[in-house]
């Protein structure tokens, strides 16, 4: 499987880069992750065919940790996707036209992060989900 995470904007924070460079190394046994900064969202999502798209928006779907690892097999499961890409928007959130792109809108919080905060929180879910998709133990 592959998963991406596109964030519009830069990780600068070099707290919020080593949090997410440790997860990233963490997931490398577990499938291919890569994470993009880029401000051309939405050219990136209309440029691929066969990519999942969920988008991180305050009014989406919460899912509790497990919930979300099924999500992530379901989406495997169903074989017709080669990616799933994460959208994170920046200090305005993702535009309208992004949104309308999303195949799932998954909610973390009600909270607003920073997209730095919500890339960090974001990486270690998809590396949770991993462990537990995989009966592996993680702390909780």
């Amino acid at each position: 499987m592959n998963i991406k995470v596109l964030i519009d904007g830069k990780l600068k924070e070099s707290y919020f880069k080593e949090g997410v460079l440790e997860f990233q190394k963490r997931l490398l046994g577990f499938v291919d992750f890569k994470i993009i900064e880029t401000d051309k969202l939405y050219e990136y999502c209309t440029s691929k065919n066969n990519i999942y798209i969920i988008t991180l928006e305050i009014e989406g779907n919460m899912l509790d940790s497990v919930s979300f690892a099924n999500k992530l097999k379901e989406i495997q499961q169903e074989g017709y996707y080669g990616e799933i890409v994460f959208l994170i928007g920046g200090s305005c959130g993702l535009p309208q036209k992004v949104r309308d792109l999303s195949n799932f809108k998954f909610s973390m919080s009600k909270l607003t992060f920073l997209h730095q905060e919500a890339l960090l929180i974001l990486t270690e879910q998809i590396y949770r989900a991993f462990k537990i998709l995989n009966n592996e133990t993680y702390h909780k």
